[in-house]
């Protein structure tokens, strides 16, 4: 029973923070965000009767600590709906930098739920594995559903599910990502999210920004959701700012990159920045300006990657062992 997935990692454009249930991952408002490709993860996982012990590795390194118990509430998971206790040897490799912004939980646990949930013979719908990938990190459920896709909050597996949403903007967009290679630490972030004096004022007005971004989606309105994009960005940076640790994620680089872009954009330009819990910045535009946007970033002083709307998780013919 061996399965190998690929998935792509989340850029948040309406972002959760913070979780009502820690175990299960179920935050406290809805998100909304848009695989990036090519950046993927890539697992395999095998079950395999005779093992004595589960065994994970990512990017050549055996998991332990907080990571090796987050990745074990996915494979419980798939046990558990399986209905069997064998044990897993699971290996995952990125394609990209992890730890800086660019969503690798997102699309490792994506990955993960999905390679899984095939080796364990599950007849799971994608929303129904985006339940499992929760498990593991709450944007992992979004990474499963891919494109543009929206998390639902809720106490319950039947309603904290991701589900797709369609937008002829999946073909326009292209994502410039500068990466400012600064270390995060979103867990403890999301743990102490509740603390801030912003957060109630954050959570008084989601409702309302995810109707009006998953609205401007469905209508293709680039400038608009966009918009909406960079201004969750500031509202989700002084929150975590203003919680009991102080988080300051952004460094000069990041800084410079916003300056530019607001540059650009008075210019004619359509570009809007973006960032997670992180240093490094997606800048959003189109295909016709996307070089424009691409070199005003790296002048910036950051390497540059361009990216496209990326799938959904999906199962390969190309296993790592």
């Amino acid at each position: 029973m061996k399965a190998t997935a690929i998935a792509h990692p989340i850029q948040g454009l309406a972002k959760y923070h913070g979780m009502r249930d820690p175990e299960l991952r179920l935050p406290y408002h809805d998100s909304i965000s848009v695989c990036t490709a090519p950046s993927h993860t890539r697992t395999t996982a095998d079950f395999e009767s005779d093992r004595e012990a589960d065994v994970y590795v990512v990017d050549g390194e055996e998991l332990s600590g907080r990571g090796e118990e987050r990745v074990r509430a996915v494979v419980d998971r798939v046990r558990k709906l399986a209905g069997f206790d064998e044990r897993v040897r699971l290996e995952s490799e990125n394609s990209f930098p992890s730890n800086v912004g660019f969503g690798s939980s997102s699309s490792g646990f994506a990955a993960a739920a999905m390679a899984l949930c095939a080796a364990a013979e599950l007849d799971l719908s994608r929303p129904e594995i985006s339940t499992v990938a929760r498990r593991g990190s709450s944007s992992a459920a979004r990474a499963v559903t891919g494109a543009f896709s929206q998390l639902h909050t809720g106490l319950n597996d039947h309603d904290c599910r991701s589900e797709r949403i369609e937008s002829e903007l999946e073909d326009e967009l292209r994502i410039v990502a500068g990466l400012v290679p600064a270390y995060k630490e979103t867990e403890r972030a999301h743990e102490e999210a509740a603390d801030s004096h912003m957060f109630g004022a954050r959570m008084a007005h989601m409702h309302g920004q995810i109707a009006e971004l998953r609205d401007a989606l469905r209508s293709g309105d680039f400038e608009r959701t966009f918009e909406l994009a960079e201004h969750d960005s500031l509202s989700l940076a002084a929150t975590t700012m203003t919680g009991p640790a102080g988080w300051v994620y952004w460094q000069p680089e990041t800084i410079a990159i916003f300056n530019r872009i607001r540059e650009l954009r008075d210019d004619g330009v359509p570009a809007y920045y973006s960032t997670d819990t992180g240093a490094s910045v997606y800048v959003n535009t189109t295909e016709e300006h996307v070089d424009r946007v691409e070199r005003a970033v790296s002048e910036c002083g950051v390497d540059t990657h361009v990216w496209e709307v990326g799938g959904p998780a999906r199962i390969v013919d190309d296993p790592l062992f």
